[in-house]
């Protein structure tokens, strides 16, 4: 996926990543209080990472919030939406905008960066403030009565599908979203919404776990990848230690758009990218070395490894080297064993004894032709 370049002030390319997750709790200064903080490193390449922040109140409703933390490496907050931050040195203070001032007891707001870092150290904080009260993990007083407050499980930022209005979020979905950088960890998966080319259209996130999930886009039919709605996890294991890693999948896609099914499979801190398109449909095509009047030009064609069959294509996107392998049928549904594909790299002199970090599953949407539904019936990644 290439996502690397910045969009809006709204944030840039959206990369998988090693991700680091604190879960810190915060009091409002009013009335009962008390909430948590959950900050998470979600995306991180060389010079540069982004991070979403969710803060949920459990005190007394609240009409303005201002948290504050310190960073420990030196990192620096370049970008930022759904909220407005400034810093001062190591300190950083982010305040509500006009639309997410107001949190009831339980309610949640969320918001994102990027930033810069020094490419050896990105610790998570590990202490909030919020309205000048200190993090504790207690709540003060006696809540104050407030109207209806939204599941724990949801974010403000993550309405109901009755309030969405959007067909195809099923009604037993326990996490919707439709936040650019919008994520949620379950089971140690990680899903994310990751809205991240520019000229995207709406986009709504859903799951039941973070196997069973799928999304909602209505992206226009024009040029450039819009968004790369995924779930995955960080293996962070080198070729040679690996054992074993393979992966199942099941979807469910439409008939009409611009999009793959593919998985995306980061190295060495984002040096190498391995895509293995298990599907596609209409103008889509991968980075190649060269083309022709056909398109994209294959290194390899008709490769039988890991339990397909691909046609292998190598490249380079301006920020790393791309790898990609397009099965030459398509499916809807198979199992793939991961580790073959990456030792055969290997045999290619394409890379070396490379460190494994997120094997990412989803779909790469450059334009759905009107809203479409696409979803991920089960998946599964394991190794050893």
């Amino acid at each position: 996926m290439r996502r690397r370049a910045p969009a809006l002030v709204a944030g840039v390319a959206a990369l998988v990543a090693a991700t680091g997750t604190a879960v810190i709790t915060a009091l409002p200064a009013s009335a009962a209080a008390g909430c948590t903080v959950q900050y998470a490193v979600s995306s991180q390449w060389p010079g540069g990472f982004g991070a979403n922040v969710t803060i949920t109140n459990l005190g007394s409703a609240v009409s303005s919030w201002t948290l504050v933390w310190s960073f420990g490496a030196s990192q620096t907050v370049t970008q930022y939406w759904n909220a407005t931050i400034t810093q001062s040195g190591s300190t950083v203070t982010a305040k509500n905008v006009g639309y997410n001032g107001s949190l009831a007891t339980n309610a949640s707001t969320s918001f994102g960066f990027n930033g810069s870092w020094n490419n050896s150290a990105n610790p998570v904080p590990t202490g909030f403030t919020l309205n000048g009260t200190s993090c504790t993990g207690v709540v003060t007083g006696s809540p104050s009565p407030t109207a209806a407050s939204p599941s724990p499980s949801r974010t403000s930022a993550s309405p109901s599908p009755s309030s969405t209005g959007s067909s195809g979020v099923p009604s037993d979905a326990v996490w919707v979203a439709s936040g650019q950088w919008d994520n949620w960890t379950n089971n140690g998966y990680t899903l994310n919404n990751d809205v991240w080319g520019s000229g995207a259209g709406p986009q709504t996130i859903w799951a039941r776990t973070g196997t069973n999930w799928g999304v909602v886009a209505n992206h226009p039919m024009t040029s450039g990848v819009k968004a790369y709605p995924h779930t995955g996890k960080t293996i962070n294991r080198t070729i040679s230690s690996l054992a074993s890693l393979t992966s199942t999948f099941n979807v469910s896609v439409p008939s009409g758009g611009d999009w793959e099914t593919a998985y995306d499979i980061w190295a060495n801190n984002y040096a190498y990218e391995v895509m293995l398109w298990t599907n596609k449909n209409g103008a889509v095509g991968p980075i190649a070395d060269s083309y022709d009047s056909n398109g994209a030009v294959p290194s390899f064609t008709n490769v039988s490894v890991g339990g397909q069959t691909w046609n292998v294509y190598k490249g380079n996107n301006g920020s790393n080297a791309v790898f990609s392998f397009l099965r030459t049928s398509n499916a809807n549904s198979g199992s793939i064993d991961v580790l073959a594909v990456l030792k055969w790299l290997r045999t290619q002199g394409w890379w070396a004894d490379v460190t494994i970090g997120d094997v990412q599953f989803g779909f790469e949407l450059s334009g759905t032709s009107g809203q479409q539904a696409f979803t991920c019936n089960s998946f599964a990644i394991t190794y050893s």
